[in-house]
């Protein structure tokens, strides 16, 4: 329990360091871009017209606002493939400062979640865009959406950790990684109603897909309007800390050395 405290102290030691990683990533997305930060809004909203011309005609009449469903899922899932991608390079992509001086690893990794989850922010307001303009209702449970992002920020810390650690040893991470989100995609009801699947493939989604339980309870707070399940909440609290604790564990314990191999 005490060495927990002591990476705790830290990490809040690093902080200033963290804010600069964090400041550092967002000035190089948006470095020579004419539109700049409204890049976050747009882009969102410009895939979700191309998807939704595309899968419209296939559900629109099992989903109501189609626009808003799809949006809701299409968020939090570009936000998950983007945070654990943009995590799994941060060790590599920080080689140099690491060699140099004793900085705490995981910090790039955090830096890479956090900055991510900033252009996260901007994308909610293109939601509130598409609301608005498909009529949605909306109601005092859409001010609850903190919680299912904290939920999904903690998973994707987890899984960000564990993929840093492990595209340091074998560099072929990031191309199996992108075939598993390609995977993962379509194994997540975005597009589609899970209404729509056979029942074996409903019950593997239910059970085993957590992003599923984010995506459900973001959608009960802005697509229905109405408090989340609480079995959703409590499944998806239960994976974030189990996926944040595996991937903290397998992290520290390999960290030694990523100095070998980077």
């Amino acid at each position: 329990m005490y060495i927990w405290f002591a990476r705790l102290k830290d990490f809040f030691h690093y902080k200033d360091l963290l804010k600069q990683l964090v400041m550092r990533d967002i000035k190089l997305k948006y470095r020579r871009s004419v539109l700049g930060y409204l890049w976050s809004i747009l882009d969102p909203l410009l895939t979700m017209i191309v998807t939704t011309i595309v899968f419209s005609s296939m559900f629109k009449r099992n989903i109501d606002n189609f626009p808003v469903y799809l949006f809701c899922g299409q968020l939090l899932f570009n936000f998950f493939r983007a945070s654990t991608s943009q995590a799994m390079n941060s060790i590599n992509a920080n080689s140099s400062l690491i060699k140099k001086a004793y900085v705490p690893k995981y910090i790039f990794t955090f830096s890479k979640i956090i900055s991510t989850l900033i252009d996260l922010l901007f994308t909610m307001i293109a939601l509130l865009i598409v609301m608005i303009a498909t009529g949605a209702k909306f109601s005092m449970y859409n001010l609850l959406f903190p919680i299912v992002i904290f939920q999904l920020v903690i998973f994707c810390l987890g899984v960000g950790l564990f993929l840093a650690q492990a595209n340091v040893f074998f560099k072929d991470v990031q191309y199996i990684y992108n075939a598993v989100m390609m995977a993962w995609m379509y194994l997540t009801p975005i597009f589609y109603p899970i209404e729509a699947l056979p029942k074996i493939v409903r019950d593997i989604i239910v059970h085993f897909n957590p992003l599923y339980y984010y995506i459900k309870q973001f959608r009960d707070i802005f697509y229905i309007g109405t408090f989340p399940e609480i079995k959703y909440i409590f499944m998806g609290s239960i994976m974030s800390i189990i996926m944040l604790f595996l991937g903290i564990a397998i992290f520290l314990k390999k960290q030694e050395q990523f100095i070998l191999h980077i």
